[in-house]
C-alpha cells in the first residue's frame, strides 16, 4: 500500500486539493497535480540527500502548502514524517531529535535555527528550487510498496508525568482516518474543510488534509495565529463547509465576538476537551448549527463522536458514542478501548515499546447515559487540559524549580471560562514574599524553559505545600481547593 497510489492518484489531477492563504492574505488554489509534481521533486532531493525508506524526516513548517508537500514526499518514499509544532522550545526540539535521530529536517529558516547542530536541512528557498521543474535535477523517488504495519508518521504526546512520548503510527493509520472522516468530521465530496489545528498535533495530522481527501473534499490552510476577529469571516469568504476547531477557539468566539450565520457552513466539530453547553447553545442560537464534540488520543486516533445527523440538543457536553466498529468499555469509571477494533490504533513508541494487551486504558473518566452517549468527567491522573493541550504538571514544576527564587512548586488546573482550564502554579519561595514583578518573571522564565502554551497563567505564593507522609505533593488537595 502507499498513500500516493491509494489516495492521491485516484483523483483527477485537475481536481482542487488545497486552498492556501498565506500570512499576507494571499489565496492560492493547489490541485492534486501541483501537489503530486512538487512532492515528486522533493522526494528526489531527499533521496539525493541520503534519506531512505524508514528514515525520520522532521517537518518544521506552519500551516502552509510546503507542510503538505513534505508529508506527501515522505509517504511516497516510505520515510517517516515527523511534523512539529512551531511553538516548541529548544529543549523540546533537542529531546525529539535525541528520540528519533532524524535524517533530515525541512522547515522555515527561523525554526531550523533552533535545532541542534549536525542535522541536514532544507529551508523554504531549497524547496522553491526543488519545486521548479525547469531547474530540478534529482531523479524522483519511486513509490514505495509498503506494508500496512510499516511506519508512516510520528506524533509526540504533550507529556504527562515526564517527557512526552513519540507515538509511531503505521501506514494503515492514514487510510484508517476514513472512519472518523465520515462518521464524525462528516465531510462530503466537494466540501471545503478547515481544521485549524497547527502542524505537529495529532488532530492536524489526520484532519487538516487526510480526512477531507478520503471523503473527496478539499482542505483549507490558513497561515498565522488564531485571530477571533477574522476566524469566522475567513470561513464566510472562503465558503467553508466543515469547520474543525479546538474548544478554546469556540469559547473565545462565543465570548469575544458577535456570532452570526455563515451560509456555507453545515458542520462544526470540536475535540480536545469537553465543550461547555453554554458555548454550544450560543452557536446554535446565532448560526443554527450545533457543535459536534468528539474524543480520541494520540495513541488511539478518533474513538467517539457526535455523528452527522445526530441532535446535540439534550446531550450538550457529550463526546458522542463510539464510532462504528470501535469497541469500548468502562472499568471503574475509566474509558478503555479494544485495540484490535480501532483502525487508527498506534503501532508503538519511538523507543520500540508496544502495547500488547487487548484493552487500552485511556486514563479518562467517563459516564454513559441510557443511549450510550459518553460524557467526560476528568482524568485519573494529574494532567492539565487547557485549550485542547494536555500539559504534564511535572514539566511546569521542573521549569519553575530552575528559577533561583523557587524552593518548591506544584502545578494544577484552574477553571477558566474560555480555555476550560489554565495552568496554575502554587509556589514556595526560598526567601521573602512574592510580588507582581516576581510573578511576571516566573512566567517569562517558564516560557523560556517550556513551550509558551505551558506557562502558568496564574501563580499563588504559599508557605508550604500539602504532602503525603512520603513527601509527595498532594495535587488532588490543591485541585479541590481551587474548585
Amino acid at each position: 500500500m502507499n498513500f500516493i497510489d491509494d489516495v492521491i492518484q485516484k483523483f483527477p489531477f485537475s481536481q482542487e486539493a488545497v486552498i492556501a492563504i498565506d500570512g499576507e492574505g494571499n489565496r492560492k488554489v493547489h490541485c492534486f497535480s501541483h501537489l503530486f509534481a512538487r512532492s515528486l521533486g522533493l522526494s528526489g532531493a531527499m533521496l539525493e540527500q541520503g534519506v531512505r525508506r524508514g528514515d525520520v524526516v522532521m517537518i518544521m513548517v506552519g500551516s502552509r502548502i510546503e507542510w503538505v508537500v513534505s508529508m506527501l514526499a515522505c509517504f511516497r518514499m516510505g520515510a517517516i514524517a515527523l511534523p512539529l509544532n512551531p511553538q516548541l522550545s529548544e529543549h523540546d526540539l533537542a529531546f525529539r531529535v535525541g528520540a528519533t535521530n532524524p535524517a533530515l529536517a525541512i522547515g522555515e529558516a527561523d525554526y531550523l535555527d533552533t535545532l541542534p547542530g549536525g542535522i541536514p536541512s532544507f529551508d523554504m528557498d531549497d524547496l522553491d528550487r526543488f519545486f521548479d521543474e525547469d531547474i530540478a535535477q534529482a531523479t524522483p523517488a519511486k513509490v514505495a510498496d509498503l506494508a500496512p504495519d510499516d511506519p508512516a508518521l510520528i506524533v509526540f504526546t504533550s507529556g504527562t508525568t515526564a517527557e512526552p512520548k513519540g507515538v509511531v503510527h503505521s501506514q494503515r493509520y492514514l487510510i484508517g482516518q476514513a472512519l472518523q472522516a465520515q462518521h464524525w468530521v462528516g465531510a462530503e465530496p466537494g466540501d471545503l474543510c478547515w481544521c485549524t489545528a497547527a502542524p505537529g498535533w495529532s488532530k492536524s495530522s489526520r484532519n487538516s488534509f487526510i480526512a477531507p481527501w478520503l471523503r473527496g473534499a478539499k482542505a483549507l490552510l490558513v497561515e498565522g495565529r488564531f485571530n477571533p476577529e477574522t476566524r469566522l469571516e475567513i470561513a464566510r469568504q472562503q465558503e467553508v463547509n466543515v469547520l474543525c476547531q479546538a474548544p478554546t477557539e469556540y469559547r473565545i468566539l462565543a465570548k469575544r465576538t458577535e456570532l452570526s450565520p455563515a451560509p456555507s457552513l453545515r458542520r462544526m466539530v470540536s475535540a480536545g476537551e469537553a465543550l461547555n453547553p453554554e458555548v454550544i447553545g450560543a452557536f446554535r442560537e446565532a448560526t443554527g448549527l450545533e457543535i459536534a464534540d468528539g474524543y480520541g488520543q494520540t495513541e488511539t486516533g478518533a474513538v467517539t463522536g457526535m455523528r452527522p445527523g445526530e441532535a446535540v440538543t439534550g446531550r450538550e457536553g457529550s463526546m458522542g458514542r463510539p464510532l462504528p466498529g470501535i469497541e469500548t468499555r468502562i472499568v471503574e469509571g475509566e474509558l478503555q478501548v479494544k485495540a484490535s477494533t480501532s483502525p487508527t490504533f498506534f503501532h508503538g513508541y519511538v523507543d520500540g515499546s508496544r502495547f500488547e494487551g487487548e484493552w487500552w486504558a485511556t486514563g479518562d473518566l467517563v459516564t454513559e447515559d441510557e443511549e450510550g452517549y459518553l460524557f467526560h468527567e476528568g482524568r485519573n491522573d494529574d494532567v492539565i487540559s487547557s485549550s485542547g493541550y494536555r500539559i504534564g504538571p511535572v514539566e511546569v514544576e521542573s521549569a519553575l524549580l530552575t528559577h533561583p527564587a523557587v524552593a518548591e512548586a506544584a502545578a494544577i488546573a484552574s477553571p477558566d471560562p474560555e480555555r476550560g482550564s489554565v495552568v496554575k502554579a502554587v509556589v514556595v519561595l526560598r526567601e521573602g514574599q512574592g510580588d507582581e514583578a516576581l510573578v511576571a518573571d516566573l512566567q517569562e522564565h517558564c516560557r523560556r524553559e517550556t513551550a509558551p502554551y505551558k506557562y502558568p497563567r496564574l501563580i499563588e505564593f504559599t508557605d508550604e505545600l500539602p504532602k503525603t507522609a512520603s513527601g509527595k505533593i498532594r495535587r488532588a488537595e490543591l485541585r479541590a481547593r481551587e474548585k
